[in-house]
């Protein structure tokens, strides 16, 4: 499975660009967006997932694993959805901002499992999928819950809307990637 590999100056650049973006809808401003010349920046090879957390509650993930633009503009659309769209949480309210943390996760290609009870905990994320319905979770679920391999399937499928055992059913598609998991220190 691919690793997902970008300087820490373009990682930086990232946290920079989904900060201000944060800070913008938040706060209905609209700033001009800087020319990104970056080709880490600019390859379309990548999935990101933004998730916000204030302290140890999470206040918005949603990401997508098959990007369509560059990586820094899928960033930003993340960002968005995440503080404003994530029908789990309400939106962030302009009074948390500066107790909101952001973690971007830079997802490598989708890849087939045949295995799906090989795969390495903490290191590879899931995605799950039958007919219309999607599940996804970050790699780093599964260990900050301390899941076993059983559990992680099970939960992913779940997550997808599916019976917790679909991972086990032929029509079923099981697929795992690696992320590069970028945290904002506040």
């Amino acid at each position: 499975m691919d690793e997902v590999h970008i300087p820490s100056d373009s990682q930086a650049r990232l946290l920079r660009i989904a900060r201000w973006t944060l800070e913008d809808v938040v706060q209905g401003g609209q700033r001009q967006v800087e020319q990104i010349g970056d080709p880490c920046l600019q390859s379309r090879e990548y999935g990101a997932f933004v998730s916000l957390h204030r302290g140890d509650e999470l206040r918005g993930c949603i990401g997508t694993c098959t990007p369509s633009t560059p990586l820094y503009q899928t960033v930003v659309d993340m960002t968005q959805a995440a503080a404003s769209r994530d029908s789990r949480v309400t939106p962030i309210r302009r009074e948390e901002l500066n107790h909101i943390r952001i973690d971007i996760s830079i997802l490598s290609r989708l890849e087939m499992v045949d295995d799906p009870l090989l795969l390495e905990l903490g290191k590879h994320g899931l995605h799950i999928a039958q007919g219309e319905r999607r599940g996804v979770l970050l790699p780093q679920v599964a260990a900050q819950y301390r899941w076993d391999i059983r559990t992680f399937l099970e939960q992913t499928c779940l997550k997808a809307g599916l019976p917790k055992n679909a991972w086990k059913e032929p029509n079923t598609l099981v697929s795992s990637f690696s992320a590069l998991i970028i945290e904002e220190s506040l």
